[in-house]
């Protein structure tokens, strides 16, 4: 009491202190209302982040605080950190329709694990965690586990019933998985998006256009039978095997293919390969589209090697092409067999008409890229899954195991023993 009445304070700084209290209450309640949950504390931002939600010329940075989807890559510790960087990078610079997801392999990033929207296991850290069992010890039912994979499931079988319903969605190529990754797409003359799909409806090849009189010159400056662009010499899928049994049969019309990089004597770096290209669309009546694994619905964009570059692509693998490619547009090597094939090749590259047939797809269809565009990238279509309206419903995949190696012998013993 003694104290306040011998200090005398100046007017000036009693108003000065007032507005000091009443500015930090005001900050108070503000940052309780907006930011009370752990999933969106900007303690939890990268540097960035932290940046994004001051100045950011792309995305409303107060509807991104506030609505931020977490996704956790649960990685082997032995792999490097993400690889298009922490936090919301991918989304932004892919000019993601949806922006407000934050990607991290960082599990401590949030102080509640059940905060991560979603949860990715890579298909080949598999191995790793089935060995050391290190998983996420809890999880919300409303949390998606999510398997994801773009390598086939012949070279990446899952044989453990430690997976038998653990995931609740799939990334993957194959055409049933909960999210699509797609090699490549495909859309008709109007634009619009036909495929990959397991029930696509092709236009038959004799309703469909010939090609005109200047495309027609353009296949008259092919003079080689087959290219192949390769580097993996031995593979599940043995395609080395049946083109060197091919080349044999090809040798009695006295037909080689040009075999380029380290598995052939010609040279294409990655560098050069748009060079590369022009020549298969130059000089190659067709190209190899050889698969090296062979997996239910697994075509990966190889064959666009040939389809964008006016070259029949001869394709080798497990999948169900007509769910792929149009009908007449392509040579099912698994059909014909390397002495069938050769016979066939050599037919073709003699009859200019017969070859002409092969591209009257061009007249209705196209071939993409997924990154391309925003609306169709793979990482994009991620973000896009994790802000969907009825994302909190339960789901689970199961047989998991069934589902993905039902094309795979899976060996007696358990193939990854504990």
């Amino acid at each position: 009491m003694y104290f306040w009445k011998r200090v005398v304070i100046p007017t000036k700084l009693v108003k000065l202190a007032y507005i000091l209290i009443i500015l930090i209450f005001a900050l108070i309640i503000y940052f309780h209302w907006n930011y009370n949950d752990d999933s969106t504390r900007m303690e939890h931002y990268s540097p960035e982040m932290k940046q994004l939600s001051v100045t950011s010329g792309t995305l409303n940075a107060l509807n991104m605080s506030k609505d931020l989807k977490y996704i956790l890559r649960w990685i082997n510790p032995k792999n490097g950190p993400v690889e298009n960087g922490e936090g919301s990078r991918l989304f932004l610079t892919k000019k993601c329709p949806w922006k407000n997801c934050y990607l991290t392999d960082q599990s401590e990033i949030l102080n509640v694990f059940s905060n991560f929207r979603m949860v990715l296991f890579d298909g080949p850290d598999i191995e790793y965690f089935q060995n050391s069992r290190k998983l996420p010890k809890r999880r919300s039912l409303n949390q998606k586990f999510v398997f994801v994979s773009g390598d086939s499931a012949a070279s990446l079988p899952v044989c453990d019933e430690l997976w038998s319903n653990y995931f609740n969605w799939t990334w993957t190529y194959k055409l049933d998985s909960d999210l699509v990754w797609r090699y490549f797409l495909i859309k008709d003359n109007k634009g619009s998006i036909i495929g990959p799909k397991q029930d696509i409806n092709w236009i038959k090849i004799d309703n469909m256009t010939p090609v005109d009189s200047k495309f027609i010159m353009k296949l008259k400056s092919k003079q080689k039978i087959a290219a192949w662009f390769v580097s993996n010499c031995k593979t599940q899928s043995r395609r080395e095997e049946f083109v060197k049994e091919l080349q044999t049969y090809l040798n009695e019309y006295q037909l080689e293919i040009d075999i380029y990089g380290a598995c052939g004597k010609w040279s294409c770096p990655k560098g050069i390969m748009s060079k590369c290209l022009q020549i298969l669309e130059r000089d190659y009546y067709f190209y190899l589209a050889f698969e090296n694994s062979i997996s239910e619905d697994f075509v990966t964009d190889i064959v666009l090697h040939a389809l964008n570059h006016n070259t029949v692509p001869i394709v080798f693998g497990g999948a169900n092409y007509s769910c792929f490619l149009p009908e007449g547009a392509y040579l099912n090597a698994a059909e014909y067999g390397p002495e069938g094939l050769a016979r066939r090749m050599f037919e073709i590259m003699r009859n200019p008409s017969v070859y002409q047939r092969f591209f009257r797809w061009k007249n209705h269809y196209s071939y993409h890229e997924p990154n391309e565009s925003p609306e169709t990238d793979n990482y994009c279509a991620l973000c896009a899954a994790a802000n969907l309206k009825d994302f909190k419903s339960v789901s689970i995949k199961n047989n998991f195991n069934t589902w993905w190696t039902k094309d795979v012998k899976c060996p007696e013993e358990d193939l990854f023993p504990q």
